[in-house]
């Protein structure tokens, strides 16, 4: 249970960073800065705050850098760095800021899917633990739609707010809408199957430790976006960064955002699956609705706070449904032991006995 609670704080920590990040991109972003650049400084920040880690806490045990390694480094890179974001980003300079959330709202549905197509996660319908977690990520997907979409009664709730924008919301760029829910839904397939690929490695003894297996991803992805960055942005101004609000930017969202959030998410998959991680992200959901009506002045309804209230619910029933499955296998374990050793002591009085 202490190590459930570890990982729900870490979990929460974590989307409080990305809630902290669409703020400052959104800041930034208003400001001009193109988001392919701010992407390429988030991935180098992180590749250098990982790298730190894996030195003090992983020195003894490097692997060495063979073909193998570097292409799985790569696509970790790709699958949840630069490929992921850049299409994310994308997507909302082309589409409105609530499509692109209500899509990313479907990331434990598809994270759940995909964790049954590879075996990390098993449907019993048979066992009630089963039936809560199915029922928990429903609950919680239908959370996530109320904030997005359920206006209703607009609540003033704050005794205080400003708006640090001081103008209107931006416009989305005119374009393809198709085009930009296309972006968007791959945005969130990329990051379930990270997720699902986290699940995989961990039960691979042949992947590198925890810490260096971050950086490798995080160096992975800074040169493809740096790849992608060159590509498409030309004006080398927007390259420099000043003693401003787009260093600190870069630098959060890189040592927060990315490095500390990539940690914690790759330790969680781990410890308690991929679908477990997945099932944070409606919380972002629930900190940027509260963090903009506070900070940009942003209206806060009261399909917000059933959403947030729906949201918890099922989180805390697939948290349930997974402690009850963790108590079975632990049961189960223990009697196979207990029924093995007990076969061996017979065999071993019969041998007496002969």
């Amino acid at each position: 249970m202490a190590g459930t609670m570890k990982a729900f704080l870490l979990m929460f920590v974590v989307q409080a960073a990305f809630a902290g990040n669409n703020i400052l991109y959104k800041i930034v972003i208003f400001d001009g800065m193109p988001v392919s650049i701010i992407t390429v400084y988030r991935q180098i920040i992180s590749a250098a705050f990982t790298l730190s880690l894996a030195f003090i806490f992983e020195r003894n045990n490097m692997p060495n850098l063979t073909f193998k390694l570097l292409s799985i480094s790569f696509l970790n890179g790709l699958l949840g760095g630069s490929l992921y974001q850049n299409l994310y980003f994308e997507s909302l300079s082309l589409i409105s800021a609530t499509f692109v959330t209500a899509l990313f709202n479907l990331i434990p549905a598809i994270t759940f899917a995909l964790a049954i197509l590879f075996g990390l996660e098993t449907l019993d319908f048979h066992a009630i633990a089963c039936k809560v977690k199915v029922m928990g990520t429903v609950i919680g997907i239908g959370g996530a739609m109320f904030v997005t979409f359920l206006k209703s009664v607009e609540l003033s709730i704050w005794p205080f707010h400003f708006n640090i924008l001081n103008k209107k919301e931006i416009e989305t760029h005119s374009g393809s809408k198709v085009l930009g829910i296309c972006f968007g839904f791959v945005s969130c397939i990329l990051f379930s199957f990270w997720l699902i690929f986290q699940g995989k490695m961990s039960k691979s003894k042949t992947y590198p430790q925890h810490y260096t297996s971050m950086a490798l991803m995080s160096m992975m992805a800074a040169l493809q976006a740096t790849a992608y960055a060159l590509c498409v942005e030309r004006d080398w101004s927007q390259w420099r960064l000043g003693w401003d609000l787009r260093l600190l930017t870069v630098v959060f969202s890189g040592t927060m955002g990315t490095g500390f959030a990539n940690v914690v998410i790759a330790w969680s998959v781990r410890k308690k699956g991929p679908l477990f991680a997945a099932l944070f992200s409606p919380v972002e959901l629930i900190l940027v609705v509260i963090a903009g009506s506070i900070m940009l002045d942003e209206p806060l309804y009261l399909g917000s706070l059933i959403g947030g209230v729906l949201i918890v619910v099922g989180l805390y029933m697939v948290l349930w449904g997974q402690n009850k499955e963790l108590q079975m296998t632990t049961q189960l374990e223990a009697e196979h032991i207990e029924g093995a050793n007990t076969m061996g002591t017979w065999r071993a009085l019969e041998g007496d006995a002969r």
